[in-house]
């Protein structure tokens, strides 16, 4: 019986409907060019007959190896039509990680961004016997014309792979990103990803049909997989930004008005408007200054769910056009909707952004629900949470104060991995997400810490490091921290420093050297212990770090030690820098 809480009948109800504005935005010749719905919707079409062309059926696995693109997004769309299963691969694996992905999928294809994505997949071709099908976006064409000339011969051929398709098929692998070893493939229903798309029904305000979202997050991630899976559904514009990096630029000739961003984004804009205040002196300074001092008023305000009027509200109108107006204006000045997940928000930097006029909603999720749990919204949030449960999901906490989550959005179990599957998954249905949370009263969540991350000291103290690494992350001085202290006399940090920022700060004191050497220098090391204090200050003795060693680089995705969403892997960096470690912890 044909469902139609499936992928393949979003997108056809989607371009149905004869939208006006454009469906996407891609990067060409450094300028910007609008893609119809209608543009799209024939590509789509194209692409789904010319997989039937060449026998890609219901329930094959076919792999995306590419960025954030137009092509990626077109694709997974004809995938969800035939019925196949998309793997998505982040760009930047490295050939062993692709291999992997494509022997545990049994994939018996993969579509490439260019031939330099193409050398990593044949690295391991030969130990990958099912794969027959190694396409790059230059050939995509080929495959639109050989899908028209096929549907012209097989005109109903397509709808009957819509049809054959239940809403409980497999529609995609979401591989976990492997921060304690090898990836695990979620298994994601069509009727998850529509479950977690269609609620935005029930969230008045969150997105708009006319909105413009700016759209850089890795699609091999549930997180940028949601983004653009809702854009038809929605029926808002995305832009696709393929390099991250260019984020500012695009931001400021755009103008989005939705920005999904991991915190690490949010984190290096705030540490760039922050220093570019810190620059300014007299009147400049103290009007800023004072600014801020009413923003920050009018946002406390707001957060009690108190108005703002009188003096207050004409002093906001003075703030902002002499001050917040301009700050905006480097984020394009329309951002309505700029939303955080992935990893924890600091509730500063939260702060920080509401005071001129944005408010970021904090959301969390993990892949195993397909995406999203709870989010704050723009008539209900609270800062230092991440919101209250999605409309439709229960939320309950274990004797231990894991987070524990059931929905219609939970995924169908790990591919191949049963014993895996039951460690997370209960008999009754529920999530374990290996999150510690509290749930206040009004069903706002805060998640302390991941339960495997939480740190036992000697004297046997458990503490959460999550929150003491986002306060010494508030200086702009500091680009990452770990924590470190299980099992051991007292808590001590691993800090890495912003390059910039340290080195502004270096020629304004007369020192010089490379990050290497400001790491070493005994004035900075005096500066970071006076971050440290201010961190220490108002934590309990067992709290407080008691030591830390400055590190000679940051932590990167090359050394494995980020995620592609810039989530920090403690096992790898514990292990690469286990000597400085030690010394943190030599009598």
């Amino acid at each position: 019986m044909e469902s139609n809480r499936t992928i393949a009948h979003l997108w056809r109800d989607a371009v149905s409907r004869e939208r006006e504005g454009a469906a996407y935005l891609v990067q060409h010749d450094d300028h910007w060019h609008d893609v119809s719905w209608s543009a799209a919707a024939e590509r789509v079409e194209n692409l789904a007959n010319g997989l039937l062309a060449r026998g890609v059926v219901k329930g094959d696995a076919f792999a995306t190896l590419a960025r954030t693109t137009l092509e990626w997004a077109l694709f997974d769309f004809a995938l969800a039509h035939v019925g196949a299963v998309g793997a998505g691969i982040y760009a930047n694996s490295s050939p062993k990680d692709v291999t992997y992905v494509l022997s545990h999928s049994e994939a018996v294809g993969v579509l490439c961004e260019d031939a330099a994505q193409v050398e990593k997949v044949e690295v391991g071709r030969s130990s990958l016997p099912r794969l027959q099908h190694v396409l790059t976006f230059a050939d995509l064409p080929a495959l639109e014309a050989e899908g028209a000339t096929f549907k012209a011969e097989h005109p109903t051929a397509l709808d009957e792979a819509v049809t054959a398709i239940d809403e409980d098929d497999v529609f995609t692998f979401i591989y976990t990103s492997g921060t304690t070893g090898p990836p695990k493939a979620c298994m994601i229903r069509h009727r998850n990803y529509y479950s977690m798309v269609s609620v935005v029904d029930l969230l008045p305000g969150y997105f708009h049909g006319n909105d413009l979202m700016l759209l850089y997050l890795p699609l091999a991630h549930n997180f940028g997989r949601l983004m653009h899976l809702a854009s038809p559904y929605v029926g808002y514009t995305t832009a696709f930004l393929p390099d991250p990096l260019q984020t500012a630029e695009a931001l400021t000739t755009l103008g989005p008005t939705v920005l999904p961003s991991v915190p690490r984004v949010y984190e290096k804009i705030h540490t760039a408007i922050v220093s570019a205040i810190d620059e300014t002196t007299g009147a400049k300074r103290r009007l800023a200054d004072w600014s801020f001092g009413v923003g920050r008023e009018v946002s406390a305000r707001e957060a009690a769910g108190l108005s703002v009027t009188g003096a207050l509200a004409l002093k906001l109108r003075v703030a902002d056009k002499l001050v917040f107006t301009k700050i905006r204006a480097r984020l394009g000045g329309r951002l309505r909707t700029p939303i955080s997940g992935g990893a924890p928000l600091s509730k500063e930097i939260e702060e920080f952004f509401d005071a001129i006029g944005i408010r970021i909603l904090e959301a969390y999720g993990l892949t195993e629900c397909t995406t999203g749990v709870t989010t704050n919204t723009p008539q209900n949030w609270r800062f230092g949470t991440v919101g209250q449960a999605f409309p439709g999901t229960e939320l309950r906490l274990a004797a231990d104060g894991e987070l524990l989550v059931k929905s219609e959005t939970v995924f169908a179990g790990y591919y191949k991995e049963p014993e895996a599957t039951a460690d997370v998954l209960d008999a009754d249905g529920w999530v374990h997400t290996g999150d510690i949370a509290e749930i206040d009263a009004d069903g706002f969540v805060t998640i302390t810490d991941r339960k495997k991350d939480i740190l036992v000291t000697a004297g046997g103290k458990n503490i959460a490091p999550q929150n003491i690494e986002n306060d010494l992350k508030a200086s702009k001085l500091v680009s990452q921290a770990i924590v470190v202290g299980d099992r051991r006399p007292y808590l001590a940090a691993l800090i890495t420093l912003d390059a910039v920022e340290i080195g502004k700060w270096a020629d304004v004191q007369g020192i010089t050297g490379g990050p290497a050497e400001l790491a070493s220098n005994e004035r900075v090391r005096e500066r970071v212990q006076g971050i440290v204090d201010d961190v220490n200050r108002d934590r309990s003795g067992y709290e407080q770090i008691k030591r830390f060693v400055i590190l000679p680089r940051d932590f990167t995705m090359e050394n494995d030690e980020m995620t592609p969403t810039l989530k920090l892997k403690r096992k790898p960096i514990l292990e690469h820098f286990a000597d400085a470690v030690e010394s943190l912890y030599d009598a």
